[in-house]
């Protein structure tokens, strides 16, 4: 028995996004299995919005495919591209794109009446949304007379009355204050747990993404650079994006037993023996800063010259350059005792029991 061409055996997403642009070219395949979130993280301009667009049917692939529980969607080289309004696909967009027009039960009716459902039932199933979102007593307020927090459970609420099969997110949380965001995160993760089909959410915000995705693909220059868990990723990043969303000191070189050569001829010496390509990698909690050489127990110790002092929490971060350029959280009293400010030569420490090393 033969398939057919406009048909897969895959549940769930699919795809493989290439859209070129002239300079930019996005090259990324991401699946998603059903009840499956997966976050695209990444810095701006990477190439997250892009293949968001492309999933919805608002961005043309010049090559690959999109298929979403066993039928193809869009395969430029089959002649094949279901429109927009054919997918059944929701999205939350960043700034929620609500009709201005209609209030909050309009908004929300507007899916299913497109699917074919007749006013008043589509507007009890909207009513029953708004309940959910916990906006029973908002239903007739227009967008304009809603709060950020509002506006976007309104909106993700109008994506999931129309009983997407697939459920896109863009930047969802961003527009919010920091109260708000925290409250609409804990609602959101509980609606996307609740999803019998895939969620695609973008975002570059590493808090959104461990909180409320299963999985993480990281986006960089078009193409993905690490993918897994939010443990696996934020444990052994391997870009200095990454390295810097969780706060790492992050270096390549190559590996022999304990010690990883940079490319820069220094070396480190490392808790694990290893062999190869290889990543090293250190918080800044666990660099000592010393006004002349240390001694004492076994260390990596390097001259550097501090080139910023910020305050980082309860903490200040100091920006070190040198043959191992770093950066390091000192106590303000250290501060303080070591006088530190741009310009001045230190010494950096750091134990090899504080440094993990892992192949590249």
């Amino acid at each position: 028995m033969s398939t057919s061409p406009h048909r897969t055996t895959t549940p769930g997403l699919d795809a493989h996004l290439v859209v070129d642009r002239g300079s930019f070219r996005l090259d990324l395949r991401l699946t998603a299995a059903p009840g499956e979130t997966v976050a695209l993280l990444g810095p701006n301009g990477a190439g997250k919005t892009t293949a968001l667009r492309a999933l919805a049917g608002l961005e043309a692939l010049s090559d690959g495919h999109i298929a979403l529980d066993g039928v193809v969607l869009d395969r430029p080289r089959g002649g094949r591209r279901v429109p927009p309004e054919h997918r059944r696909i929701g999205v939350v967009f960043q700034d929620y794109l609500l009709f201005p027009h209609l209030n909050a039960i309009d908004n929300i009716a507007f899916g299913p009446r497109r699917r074919g459902l007749g006013r008043a039932e589509a507007r009890d199933l909207a009513a029953q949304w708004l309940d959910r979102v916990g906006l029973g007593d908002f239903g007739k307020r227009r967008p304009g007379q809603l709060s950020g927090g509002q506006a976007q459970r309104v909106a993700l609420a109008r994506a999931l009355a129309a009983e997407p099969s697939l459920l896109l997110l863009d930047e969802p949380l961003a527009a919010l204050d920091a109260r708000t965001r925290l409250d609409t995160r804990v609602e959101l993760h509980r609606h996307l747990a609740g999803l019998a089909g895939p969620a695609v959410l973008v975002t570059h915000d590493p808090v959104d993404a461990l909180m409320l995705a299963d999985r993480l693909v990281v986006v960089e220059d078009g193409r993905a650079v690490q993918e897994g868990d939010g443990e696996s990723v934020t444990a052994r990043p391997r870009t200095d994006y990454i390295a810097r969303l969780v706060g790492l000191n992050l270096y390549r070189g190559t590996a022999s037993g304990r010690t990883v050569r940079l490319a820069s001829g220094e070396a480190l010496t490392t808790a694990e023996a290893l062999e190869g390509d290889s990543f090293a990698a250190f918080p800044p909690s666990a660099v000592a800063l010393f006004r002349t050489e240390p001694d004492g127990s076994p260390r990596n110790t390097w001259r550097a010259v501090v080139t910023g002092v910020h305050r980082h929490g309860d903490h200040l971060r100091v920006q070190l350059d040198g043959p191992i350029r770093a950066a390091a959280d000192v106590t303000p009293a250290a501060a303080a005792q070591l006088g530190l400010e741009p310009g001045q030569e230190v010494w950096a420490a750091v134990k090899a029991a504080e440094i993990r090393a892992y192949p590249a």
